[in-house]
């Protein structure tokens, strides 16, 4: 079991995407691991036969737990007399045991490298479609047939508010028998309506209270996206510490975004909380945690242990405000995608990290490690809570590069699909909390790390500008930016130095600057 992310302890197998007695190619997708912040499709360290499972979908286990068995073709040569496990039959539990495969010989386990990790997943040989009734499936054409039985829509189905294809893991499958509920039922707040194990404990318990769920809003828990078919849900926002990243801030001119947070969604401004309805004769409503959110509060208040500090600068964005209007639109005709804020704001702190090298760190109690590599993450709403995928060596990249790379994690997290290499490893955060139209948040470090930016919304101000004739008052885009520091690490001084650097590389920009 690798370690998906610094704070994950444990990941759930969601699904095995291999059977015993399939043969798996080096880096091809093994098996889908949950953890309460990611979901996300492991790739196999070995090439070789899978000749067994060691746990089975739906349990979960520590990092570095041996969850399966590979025989690589050297070993296979030397136990060729070991029998191949036969697949199992396509069933709707399809959940291998561990005893019905015999061990090998000689074998190889899957789990991490020497090094203790797995390599970076490649992608994924087939993109996940959002699920749009029975088309929406991205189950495999051999147990497609056995998934979709049981999700078979009927005449009662067809009147309930839930997609009766709607995907999910065996595991919750298993759990919506175990209540004697169909996928009908359930709205999934998942990626492409996703039924997850949060949505069916929480329909369980609104019934356990009397909630009548019919096609109202759940008011347990569940998100935005539960609120509203998922073509059409906007992307929940989390609160003002750490609110979520990388779209364009409102006050911009109005203009296509590769804002992650949005990026295939409507333009309506996202939902800041979910919604909450009291049953009748009801005071009070228990809104149950999801896991996501459990691993939020805890990252949270492990993150508060470290003493805060906050520096604070208004940026003149006026030619940064302008040099994106005037490429936006041959950007978006040449490259497909929109040209927002982020990869700017991604850039200006990679170049200034280079120049205070000690908030490119992480704090551990023998001191300060500084990191060689600059590894920015950028904060995502999903629709259950906030997660930080990382931009890996962010200063090697150009502006249209972080765009991308920022672009191409932000479709994955709408539908719900991560590789192993999105998470871990960051150094410093951003985290945009703008686009809510916040002017001054007070972010939480994302612990180890010791620094996190915010990039606020931009808005137009009169501000005294200097000219030869004198002062005068003129109007200009501002963006406040705000700085965390730990000041264990770093000092105030030290702080705003960084934000200085970030500022002057932000107002720099200009028709001179270059986006490849």
């Amino acid at each position: 079991m690798p370690q998906l992310g610094e704070s994950v302890a444990e990941g759930t197998i969601g699904k095995w995407l291999k059977q015993p007695g399939d043969t798996v190619e080096k880096y091809e997708p093994l098996v889908e691991v949950i953890t309460d912040k990611v979901n996300a499709e492991v790739p196999s360290p070995f090439a070789g036969i899978l000749r067994e499972i060691l746990v089975e979908e739906g349990a979960t286990v520590p990092n570095d737990a041996e969850i399966a068995v590979i025989e690589t073709a050297e070993e296979g040569a030397g136990a060729t007399d070991a029998p191949a496990v036969a697949p199992a039959g396509p069933t709707t539990t399809a959940a291998p045991k561990s005893e019905s495969a015999p061990a090998p010989t000689a074998s190889a386990a899957a789990g991490p490298d020497d090094k203790g990790t797995l390599p970076p997943a490649p992608a994924a040989p087939e993109p996940t479609p959002v699920a749009q009734g029975p088309a929406g499936s991205d189950e495999r054409p051999e147990r497609a047939a056995a998934i979709a039985a049981p999700a078979a829509p009927t005449t009662v189905d067809e009147e309930l508010p839930g997609n009766a294809d709607a995907r999910m893991t065996p595991a919750v499958r298993r759990l919506l028998r175990e209540h004697g509920l169909t996928a009908a039922q359930i709205v999934g707040s998942g990626g492409g309506g996703r039924i997850t194990r949060e949505d069916v404990t929480n329909y369980v318990e609104t019934q356990r209270i009397g909630q009548s769920v019919g096609g109202q809003s759940l008011a347990n828990g569940t998100s935005p996206a539960a609120q509203a078919p998922a073509a059409a849900s906007a992307p929940a926002a989390p609160s003002a510490p750490a609110a979520s990243a990388a779209a364009a801030p409102s006050a911009a001119p109005a203009a296509p975004s590769a804002a992650p947070a949005s990026v295939g969604r409507p333009a309506a401004r996202p939902s800041a909380v979910p919604s909450v309805s009291f049953p009748d004769g009801t005071d009070e409503v228990l809104i149950p945690m999801t896991q996501m959110r459990k691993g939020i509060a805890t990252q949270m208040t492990k993150a508060l242990l470290a003493p805060h500090a906050y520096v604070q600068m208004e940026v003149d964005v006026t030619r940064l405000v302008a040099f994106r209007e005037k490429a936006k639109r041959d950007y978006q005709s040449k490259e497909g995608i929109g040209l927002s804020f982020v990869p700017f704001v991604v850039k200006a702190s990679a170049e200034a990290l280079k120049r205070n090298p000690t908030f490119n760190a992480h704090w551990t109690d023998a001191g300060v490690l500084a990191k060689r590599r600059i590894n920015i993450g950028v904060a995502v709403a999903v629709d259950e809570g906030l997660i930080v995928p990382v931009i890996r060596d962010a200063d090697q990249l150009s502006i249209h590069g972080l765009n991308v790379a920022i672009a191409d994690v932000a479709a994955r997290a709408k539908i719900g699909k991560f590789k192993v290499d999105d998470f871990g490893g960051g150094t410093f955060t951003v985290d945009n909390t703008g686009y809510l139209g916040t002017n001054l948040v007070m972010p939480i470090l994302n612990v180890p790390e010791v620094g996190i930016v915010t990039m606020e919304a931009i808005t137009k101000r009169p501000v005294v500008v200097s000219t030869p004739d004198g002062d005068v008052i003129a109007i200009r885009p501002i963006m406040n930016m705000v700085l965390g520091v730990d000041h264990r690490a770093n000092d105030g001084a030290g702080g705003a130095a960084l934000l200085r650097d970030i500022k002057a590389w932000l107002e720099s920009v200009g028709p001179e600057t270059s986006i490849y």
